[in-house]
């Protein structure tokens, strides 16, 4: 029954035109294994208790990328309440954050819980709040530029491997893509390597598009919507981050770490060479008044520097 309902909707998918709209892409196919400490700012959302119309419980997850120490950057639907309708809350018993950890088997990494969702609105996008701060990982970086046509970008989901697995992948699963078109607020991007048909699947959604290596500071583009059943060789949709850039800063601003002022230049304390011959440049005489005036007592002192101050001196370095 399970193979005849898929025959069904794929032949319903091709009379329709299939990817017209697209579903949901929530993993990638066809991608490749990451390994622990690359690509350490992808998060894995694991939702423990989802309401269902039917007033029962459900599990889930969706992907993400860290973005500030308190702030993950996910797509919209990944909230959904038992109606459909995304929303601006964790709708879950318990959504837990996992970063940092490329096998989910593993202990590196930190987790934290979600406790607060704020939805961008129009855009498919949503930044989750954590319970505490994420720490020792660099965040992506926001991108303030329109992407290009024919651009190459990384990237990183934790989502299904194949749109009929049953499990998502334990590992991070990463793959590259180029960007096909660029619309007012979305783009589409379709598989490079290690295969054309390179794709999000299931649970890859809010997964981060990106520039830049696997473990120095990346700059995130876009971020995983809808597309075709995976694996497939078109284009998925995903939300332009630039796009919507400036209502992710009002939101995260006050979590933005400021960068490090340069540090001050060493002072240079070392004795000038026309300095030391100066000081060098001391009368025999002086030096036994300077004598004299060691084992003298401190009044006589100050009479003795007055006296000497009368003195024609000859280029005595002053501090």
């Amino acid at each position: 029954m399970k193979t005849l309902s898929r025959v069904v909707v794929a032949l319903a998918a091709a009379v329709l035109g299939a990817g017209a709209a697209g579903t949901p892409a929530h993993a990638i196919a066809d991608g490749e294994t990451v390994a622990n400490g690359q690509y350490r700012f992808a998060v894995k959302l694991t939702d423990l208790g989802i309401p269902t119309a039917d007033g029962g419980r459900r599990d889930s997850s969706c992907s993400g990328g860290l973005i500030s120490p308190h702030w993950v950057l996910t797509a919209g639907h990944c909230f959904k309440d038992a109606s459909g309708r995304r929303v601006s809350r964790p709708v879950a018993d318990r959504t837990i954050a996992t970063v940092g950890r490329a096998d989910l088997k593993s202990k590196v990494g930190l987790s934290a819980n979600v406790i607060q969702v704020r939805q961008h609105g129009s855009a498919d996008v949503a930044l989750a709040r954590l319970d505490r701060p994420i720490t020792g990982i660099a965040p992506l970086k926001l991108s303030r530029v329109k992407p290009a046509n024919g651009q190459r970008v990384r990237l990183v989901g934790f989502g299904l491997t194949d749109g009929d697995a049953e499990q998502t992948s334990p590992t991070l699963q990463t793959g590259q893509f180029r960007v096909t078109n660029v619309d007012k607020i979305e783009l589409g991007v379709a598989g490079v390597a290690p295969s054309k048909s390179t794709s999000a699947c299931p649970h890859d959604s809010g997964g981060p598009y990106f520039t830049g290596g696997p473990t120095g500071v990346a700059t995130v583009v876009a971020v995983v919507s809808r597309g075709p059943t995976c694996p497939h060789t078109g284009a998925d949709t995903a939300t332009r981050v630039d796009a919507v850039a400036p209502w992710i800063l009002g939101v995260i601003k006050a979590d933005l770490q400021p960068t490090a002022a340069p540090p001050a230049p060493p002072t240079n304390r070392t004795k000038s060479p026309a300095s030391s011959v100066a000081q060098q440049a001391v009368r025999p005489a002086e030096e036994t008044n300077y004598l004299w005036l060691a084992v003298i007592p401190v009044a006589l002192l100050a009479v003795a520097g007055a006296l000497w101050l009368r003195k024609p001196r000859r280029g005595t370095h002053r501090r």
